[in-house]
């Protein structure tokens, strides 16, 4: 159950749900309320079929790389941290980041940018590929499936329903958001380095 609060928090503070939706908006405005709604289903149903792959084969690339988790660990932990940079400082969630599309790219942008890089992006990636290798058994192993599932599902409601909650938060409410994120964000990357550390003096 602590695996799956880990994982569930840690993968809502990268898909940082709020943050996406001025992207979503400014990327799909050309396109129909029900072709908005069918871009979200795909944004997201992309997203999990690319963090998929790599939480399948990610470990395999390792072992051929001869690349250790704890090495991974570290190098996971500064790319969520720069992650972490670009929400607290705006670089990573401006509305002028995409084209605008038109109806028919409807179904490219649903998959890029929307589905990868900005749901799938490095940061989930890497998150997923360390918190499979840090889960130990069948129970462990849904638990961190059924967790990125239900990240992946808070980020589906708010692309879906992402015009009530720009009424709701107005713009600088989902800026704020995104601050926040980034602050706990950082902390989850700094912890990450620790542990990486940690595991490296104690493997020495």
């Amino acid at each position: 159950m602590r695996l799956f609060g880990e994982v569930l928090v840690t993968m809502l503070v990268i898909l940082d749900p709020p943050g996406n939706v001025p992207i979503f908006l400014a990327v799909t405005q050309r396109l129909s309320e029900k072709e908005r709604h069918r871009a979200a289903f795909m944004a997201v149903g992309t997203a999990f079929f690319v963090i998929s792959l790599f939480a399948v084969g990610g470990r395999t690339v390792l072992d051929y790389l001869n690349v250790s988790v704890p090495a991974l660990q570290g190098a996971g932990g500064l790319l969520l941290l720069l992650v972490a940079l670009q929400l607290l400082y705006g670089n990573g969630n401006s509305e002028d980041s995409f084209e605008v599309a038109s109806p028919e790219q409807r179904t490219s942008i649903a998959m890029v940018p929307l589905g990868t890089p900005l749901l799938a992006g490095p940061g989930a990636i890497v998150a997923t590929i360390v918190f499979f290798g840090k889960a130990e058994g069948t129970a462990e192993w849904f638990s961190v499936v059924a967790a990125i599932a239900c990240a992946l599902s808070v980020s589906l409601i708010t692309l879906r329903f992402s015009g009530i909650v720009k009424k709701i938060f107005r713009p600088a409410g989902v800026v704020l958001l995104a601050r926040v994120a980034g602050m706990l964000l950082a902390a989850i990357a700094v912890q990450m380095i620790a542990d990486s550390v940690t595991a490296f003096v104690r493997a020495a």
